[in-house]
């Protein structure tokens, strides 16, 4: 079985999990949604929760993982390094901005709606009324990573120097994560809601979310398949780069375009969601090697996969509440990544014997 196909597989068992799995148990909804006519009532309520809650959730976490893990490939081939993630032009740090004043501004509407995340998205009447709210933050989240993107480019003088380039990066995300929590400090109603975001939720992902990421990630994904040849050029080395006459500073600029818009677009919808962009290309090569073109894709169809998991165990965990599927990605994501390096100390210490 090839990788893709196996990735494909396991994404679309991990859907017809994640309906089946939420606060009312699926044998509780399978009898009014095979036999309507007993109980319309209870029919129609069965049928809000699969179709308008579960499965747009379910595929809202597949796209937001799958923007991640593509984002995250993209990171790790533009800067070569294996341990980039999608976060580091400064773009979370731009959409915490965002958000944070956004909800400063909104005031109580914010911390609402910020209230019914943290219990688990069960509240779905309070987000209906706050739909305005929803689409505020959402949007602040994406100007917030964009402007921040720009910001690091600026600072870096282009995106000729990747060092001088990562480097803006780190600056622009401590100066703006320093300057929300200044936001915060002024306006203490909002640390409720920004904790929501900060810890990464799909509770709200809604149809109009699902088809908005999915046309991001399609437009992604085509633009990384026509770039990978760069980054396959780029890890050779800029010299040999160079003598394959890539035109490397468009197509740098290209590939940092597919970043921000691919990470800007997850993060407006589901907050900031740690280690699906750094753990999902890791898996990916743990089990073929590839050139950068597949591995983007591969490395997307994982990053769904690992949330789309995730966000069904932070539901099954503590049912009928739940957990902010940002702190179960940061947890099996990190404890992945330590598993790795120990094998990696073990490999390293074996060939110095």
């Amino acid at each position: 079985m090839s990788p893709l196909v196996g990735a494909l597989l396991l994404s679309l068992a991990l859907g017809v999990l994640g309906v089946c799995v939420g606060s009312a148990g699926f044998e509780n909804l399978i009898g009014p949604l095979l036999h309507p006519d007993i109980d319309p009532a209870a029919s129609a309520m069965a049928q809000q929760i699969v179709f308008e809650i579960r499965l747009p959730r379910t595929l809202g976490a597949w796209t937001a993982g799958a923007l991640l893990g593509l984002a995250g490939a993209v990171a790790q081939g533009l800067f070569r390094n294996p341990l980039a993630d999608p976060y580091l032009l400064g773009s979370a740090s731009g959409a915490s901005l965002g958000v944070a004043l956004t909800l400063a501004a909104l005031g109580g509407a914010g911390g609402m709606l910020g209230g019914s995340m943290m219990n688990g998205g069960v509240a779905v009447s309070v987000f209906s009324g706050s739909v305005l709210v929803r689409l505020g933050l959402t949007g602040a989240a994406f100007v917030g990573a964009v402007l921040a993107v720009l910001l690091t480019l600026a600072l870096s003088n282009g995106v000729q120097h990747t060092l001088r380039l990562l480097l803006a990066g780190v600056v622009v995300g401590v100066v703006l994560g320093a300057a929300t929590q200044l936001v915060l400090l002024f306006s203490p109603d909002s640390l409720q809601a920004m904790q929501a975001f900060m810890l990464g939720s799909t509770a709200f992902v809604g149809w109009t979310a699902c088809a908005l990421m999915a046309g991001v990630w399609l437009l992604c994904v085509s633009a990384g398949g026509l770039l990978g040849r760069v980054l396959d050029g780029l890890s050779l080395g800029e010299a040999t780069a160079h003598s394959l006459g890539l035109p490397l500073g468009s197509l740098r600029i290209a590939l940092v375009a597919v970043l921000a818009l691919a990470t800007g677009t997850a993060v407006a919808q589901t907050g900031l969601i740690a280690f699906v962009g750094l753990a999902a290309p890791h898996l990916v090569r743990s089990v073929i090697k590839t050139t950068h073109g597949r591995l983007m894709l591969l490395a997307s169809l994982m990053g769904g996969a690992l949330l789309m998991a995730a966000d069904t165990l932070a539901r099954w965990l503590i049912a009928p509440q739940e957990l902010p599927v940002g702190v179960l990605t940061a947890v099996l994501g990190g404890g992945y990544l330590l598993c790795l390096m120990r094998g990696n100390n073990r490999g390293m210490g074996g060939g110095s014997s």
